[in-house]
């Protein structure tokens, strides 16, 4: 017997990737191998993967080869080739960024918009890669955060930072007080590290009825401030200071000036999310 088997492989194939993965699922039917002396001969060997398989992006070659009893040889090969559909690269927002699933811009990938802190996203928050390849919605905007201290309780005022900013709550007896003056001192330089880790100072100043409440430049009036002064246990008799993670709670409290190495430390080591750690790790500290 001198003649080779005779074998036919499937034709070659294109699939696009399956929505939200960079990978497609083939299938085939193993081809039959015939012989003119052995008839259909069975064991057929394969290089490649198994039909069922996933397939990453690009081109993959699958062979096949049979011998007959006489050791003659045949063999064949076709290709399978996977696209991955793609939008165009999103690009993050001023002041913001972008978290995507999968690729990032594949068919399926969903991206969300996220704003830092300060700053509250105005228009769509995800977006979804299309198998048209253009994306749903439109990119939002990362607009400085609205403080209203125009409100009727003091957890409507904390109700605003929920989940955005952490507090540094000072409480002095006067503005005149030694160690409120190098508080603010110590923290004034320091605006850039405080707000990379999304903090907003809140002063508490002097004794009713000339007391004086602020965030910023926004007021707060004699209510909210005892309102404040009674939910974190703030005395008006000596300096005191209190530091509230995103959730509102109390983390941390200071009977002296605290340096803000001290309190970028602590809140670097308990306080940032995972979000935050990456975001970090990422983008580094601007503020070096």
């Amino acid at each position: 017997d001198l003649e080779p088997p005779k074998i036919r492989c499937p034709d070659s194939r294109e699939r696009i990737a399956e929505p939200g993965k960079l990978t497609a699922t083939v299938y085939w039917d193993p081809p039959r191998v015939r012989d003119s002396a052995d008839g259909v001969i069975k064991r057929v060997m394969l290089r490649g993967p198994e039909p069922g398989s996933e397939f990453p992006e690009g081109e993959h070659v699958i062979r096949y080869t049979a011998h007959d009893q006489a050791y003659n040889r045949a063999s064949c090969k076709f290709s399978i080739r996977v696209h991955v559909r793609r939008c165009p690269v999103l690009k993050p927002p001023q002041n913001g960024y972008i978290s995507c699933t999968s690729d990032g811009n594949n068919y399926g990938a969903t991206c969300e918009y996220l704003c830092d802190g300060g700053f509250e996203r105005q228009g769509t928050s995800l977006r979804v890669c299309q198998s048209s390849q253009h994306w749903t919605g439109s990119q939002p905007l990362c607009a400085p955060m609205q403080i209203n201290t125009d409100v009727s309780s003091a957890a409507s005022l904390l109700d605003q930072f929920h989940e955005k900013r952490r507090l540094l709550v000072i409480s002095a007896p006067d503005p005149s007080n030694r160690y409120y003056k190098m508080q603010m001192s110590m923290l004034q330089q320091a605006a850039c590290g405080l707000d990379l880790r999304h903090v907003t100072t809140v002063e508490l100043l002097g004794q009713p009825p000339h007391e004086v409440g602020r965030i910023r430049e926004h007021r707060l009036s004699l209510g909210i401030i005892e309102e404040l002064r009674r939910y974190l246990h703030l005395t008006r008799s000596h300096f005191n200071a209190v530091l509230l993670d995103k959730a509102g709670t109390d983390r941390e409290r200071y009977i002296a000036p605290v340096s803000p190495d001290e309190l970028f430390v602590f809140i670097d080591t308990y306080l940032l999310s995972e979000r935050e750690a990456a975001r970090r790790a990422q983008s580094g500290d601007p503020c070096e």
